[in-house]
């Protein structure tokens, strides 16, 4: 199954909802990964740009969309960005298809 990272920060309505009922949200994240067929593999808070990180596997890329949008449909989180993930073996074998492209397109006005 594809691995997907996805970033997200708390709203202000998120942060003000922590506060009242501090408590690890993990739980609620795996339930809605599983409603599509997912898995949660890893579950951070961090600093910085970002407030959560996760990481899980989903049948396919509109799986794990999905589930973000349900998410920030409750106001909880904003800016959620969700990129697919390849092992180092999965990307060798994607460039190895882009190196047997190179030469093969012609740029706009070539």
């Amino acid at each position: 199954m594809p691995i997907f990272i996805t970033y997200a920060s708390y709203s202000q309505a998120g942060v003000k909802g922590m506060l009242q009922k501090p408590e690890n949200r993990t739980g609620p994240v795996k339930a809605l990964l599983e409603k599509v067929g997912g898995r949660l593999l890893s579950f951070y808070m961090t600093t910085g740009s970002n407030d959560v990180v996760v990481i899980s596997e989903a049948p396919d890329g509109t799986d794990a969309v999905a589930v973000g949008m349900a998410v920030a449909a409750s106001g909880a989180v904003t800016n959620i960005e969700t990129v697919r993930a390849w092992t180092a073996d999965e990307f060798t074998s994607i460039t190895e298809k882009a190196a047997a492209l190179t030469g093969s397109y012609t740029p706009p006005g070539g």
